[in-house]
């Protein structure tokens, strides 16, 4: 995918697609206005904190918050509304994005308490929160809607741009709707924790905890137009996976007869493939071929549903320890899981996972690891000032300018070592008949495989055999979940030497010189996750870079010096 702009951008199949000029799918803005969009935030506060008990201290706090929701200055806010569950072809115009402000009144209480059972050297802490993220970026997607910012999706040669924005419109674009959820929720997040810190000794604490949270009405992307699939076994799903025999003839698809046999190579597993001819699994989501969208005016969408929810819980702990020396050593280990349903809400920030959900009938299809989720990190840091100087062990004789020479002087370190992000391998087509080739879909998983399927390895994380390759048209979505592997972890050792010059109490000057990345390590990103591309006449052969990592996650090591003035 290439995008050119906010109102433009051209999406390959392939690279072969690619390099021959071969768009599958072009997006653009013939004409962008630019919008004025307001919006007025507001919220107030109370707390009160409570001794209970010599040991036990109690916080209460209550915060509201509102909005006036998402509005235009000139009365051009325009977005899609429904109705009987399906988007209607022109969008609604007036003053506000919303056909509900659900944003007027947003309750959070808080509550803390820190109770030390056993004296001032362990304290328990625990906390209990509910937070809202009010929305003031929402012109994003509020800027691609007609009638002032038309975007339309277009299959044409690259030797048709650039294209006249004065031009009338080509024969056959879509108009793409964005927009959002016409009545919108405001994402939310309760949140809670407990933790232990105990003052092992003058100079060391220890503190251990479990954090967790639930987050609801987040924002997913959708595609609000796609045709509503069949949950199998119901009519027209086939009871089996259709086969495809080549040495047999064409029994192409009829759509006056769903169910009629086909030996066809766009529907049907090739013979050999371990889903040729097996059961289809109750539940399963079937779309058939040539389905038609609910409108068929428009194209498919992107359009952001407040609809998400998510999950975190998280063990937490910490080490610090403060020498006589001048050294001063903390240590953090986090060990966490978090869920959800969606959190890329576009392509460019997908880089690991579809930015739309696969099948919007079945979030629960997409219920996984977060994109973000990190399931161990540690950071250890160091600061080390150096015994030189007035006031240390050495030369603390030295004069007021060659204490300014030799004092003053600290190294640090910071160490930071991580698990991977996860990710989701992916076809570069789309054969659940749902009509949209801008997401990304997943292949099946091959029941025979027997090998890992994390291979560890820069040229090759993963094995593409261990996924299987539906035929183009097949209606069926891949059975391998969302963001079910692993890539590659990162180490990164940053170092600096600081210099603090102390002129006057308050005023001083202070010199650093920071390496970041001191040992270079090379930490890689995540792999190429395109498994298989479009099937040719002899069937999908897996693509030649599927799993190959071609890139890194940190930069190279790097210097910088900084000079700061302070008082």
């Amino acid at each position: 995918t290439i995008a050119l702009s906010q109102f433009g951008q051209a999406t390959f199949s392939s690279l072969q697609s690619f390099l021959s000029g071969n768009i599958s799918t072009f997006l653009f803005d013939p004409a962008p206005t630019e919008m004025n969009w307001r919006s007025l935030f507001g919220a107030w506060y109370v707390e009160d904190v409570f001794r209970v008990r010599p040991k036990l201290t109690l916080s209460l706090g209550f915060r509201d918050e509102l909005s006036t929701g998402w509005n235009e200055a000139h009365g051009r806010a325009a977005n899609y509304t429904f109705t009987n569950g399906i988007i209607n072809t022109q969008p609604n115009l007036g003053n506000s994005l919303f056909t509900v402000n659900n944003a007027k009144y947003l309750p959070q209480p808080r509550v803390a308490l820190a109770w030390s059972p056993h004296g001032p050297q362990t304290v328990l802490r625990a906390g209990f929160g509910m937070y809202n993220d009010l929305q003031d970026a929402l012109g994003y997607r509020a800027d691609q809607n007609a009638p002032f910012n038309p975007v339309y999706s277009l299959a044409l040669p690259v030797s048709s741009l650039p294209i006249d924005p004065f031009a009338p419109v080509p024969a056959g674009a879509k108009l793409v709707p964005g927009g959002v959820q016409p009545d919108m929720k405001t994402p939310t997040l309760v949140s809670w924790s407990l933790r232990i810190e105990r003052e092992l000794s003058p100079n060391t604490a220890f503190t251990i905890g479990y954090v967790g949270s639930h987050g609801y009405h987040e924002l997913i992307g959708v595609d609000a137009n796609e045709p509503t699939p069949v949950i199998c076994p119901a009519f027209p799903c086939p009871a089996v996976y259709p086969t495809f025999d080549s040495s047999q003839p064409l029994v192409h698809y009829d759509p006056a007869n769903p169910t009629a046999p086909t030996n066809d190579p766009a529907i049907g597993f090739r013979i050999g493939s371990p889903l040729a001819g097996a059961p289809v699994p109750e539940g399963s989501f079937y779309i058939p071929p040539q389905s038609p969208r609910p409108n068929a005016a428009i194209a498919n969408t992107w359009t952001w549903f407040s609809r998400g929810d998510s999950s975190y819980h998280a063990l937490q702990t910490e080490l610090r320890k403060r020498f006589s020396s001048g050294l001063f050593l903390r240590g953090d280990y986090t060990f966490a899981k978090t869920l959800d349903d969606g959190d890329s809400l576009n392509q460019t920030t997908a880089g690991n996972a579809p930015g739309l959900v696969s099948n919007p009938f079945d979030l629960a299809a997409d219920k996984g690891l977060a994109t973000f989720h990190v399931k161990h990190a540690a950071v250890v840091d160091a600061l080390y000032a150096l015994p030189f100087g007035r006031g240390t062990r050495f030369a603390s004789s030295r004069s007021r300018w060659g204490n300014a020479v030799v004092g003053g002087w600290s190294l640090g370190g910071i160490l930071t070592v991580q698990s991977g992000f996860p990710f989701t391998p992916q076809l570069s087509y789309n054969p659940s008949n749902n009509g949209d080739t801008r997401n990304p879909v997943r292949p099946f998983l091959d029941p025979t495989f027997t090998g890992p399927v994390v291979l560890g390895k820069p040229g090759q994380w993963f094995n593409p055999a261990a996924f299987i390759a539906p035929p183009s048209a097949s209606g069926f979505y891949g059975n391998v979940g969302r963001d079910t592997y692993i890539g590659p972890g990162s180490a990164t050792w940053d170092f600096s030497v600081l210099k603090e010059v102390t002129f006057r109490e308050s005023f001083g000057l202070q010199f650093r010189a920071e390496i970041f990345n001191l040992l270079d390590r090379a930490n890689f990103n995540t792999p190429n996750l395109i498994v298989f591309t479009p099937p040719t006449a002899t069937g999908n052969q897996p693509s030649g870079t599927a799993g190959a990592i071609t890139s890194t996650s940190t930069t190279s090591r790097q210097v910088q010096f900084a000079l700061k003035l302070h008082w």
